[in-house]
């Protein structure tokens, strides 16, 4: 755990430099966007008790990987990371537990997060327990997401000109993909997903101009 919590922590720091050189000087409100990603966390599971919701357990999922970014963010100006990753095991451990009621603990971590503008680890973990999102799920899915966002600034983003869909498919799927293919267990799975990435982009644009 405390690899991949240091290659995740690295990854972050490189996408937040990407957007800002000087971003930990910045002293962002990373615990309000935690709070707004949290109410639409809840939109996707469900909480209206007038009409029948289920749960979208993988939008929740894709959520609870969006606040995972800015906790990590928060993390990242505790120390250095290979320092922070260690607090950060020992936290998610201690916050290891049996699966609860999803929508009071989320609201337990919420309040928490607001009340110390830092993340809530084990409340964190908590929510993972609730909707049985194991610790390489979520490793898996914030390695893909944070390439994919890192690519997409890469390759004109910012100025328009990045073309999301390819082939009749958006980025994303290509993503999913591509990552079935490969070993998430890897010392180096980031940069083959990115390389591999780009490759495909490379040659659908090129196909296409």
């Amino acid at each position: 755990m405390q690899t991949q919590l240091q290659t995740m922590l690295a990854l972050q720091d490189q996408i937040n430099t990407l957007v800002n050189d000087d971003w930990r000087a910045q002293n962002f409100p990373w615990y309000r966007a935690i709070w707004v990603e949290s109410a639409e966390l809840l939109e996707h599971y469900g909480w209206k008790w007038w009409k029948k919701q289920q749960p979208e357990l993988d939008q929740v999922k894709l959520e609870l990987v969006d606040i995972w970014h800015f906790g990590l963010s928060l993390e990242l100006q505790r120390g250095v990371p290979e320092q922070v990753a260690k607090q950060m095991q020992a936290e998610l451990k201690a916050g290891q537990c049996a699966a609860g009621d999803f929508r009071e603990n989320l609201e337990k971590f919420t309040l928490n997060t607001l009340a110390s503008k830092q993340f809530d680890l084990a409340g964190f973990a908590q929510l993972l327990a609730d909707v049985e999102m194991a610790f390489d799920e979520l490793y898996r899915r914030y390695v893909g997401k944070n390439v994919l966002n890192r690519f997409r600034q890469d390759n004109g983003y910012k100025d328009g000109s990045y073309v999301k869909n390819w082939q009749g498919r958006e980025d994303n799927e290509h993503l999913a993909e591509i990552a079935a293919d490969l070993d998430t267990g890897a010392d180096d799975y980031s940069e083959q997903l990115y390389s591999a990435l780009q490759s495909r982009y490379r040659e659908t644009t090129a196909a296409t101009s």
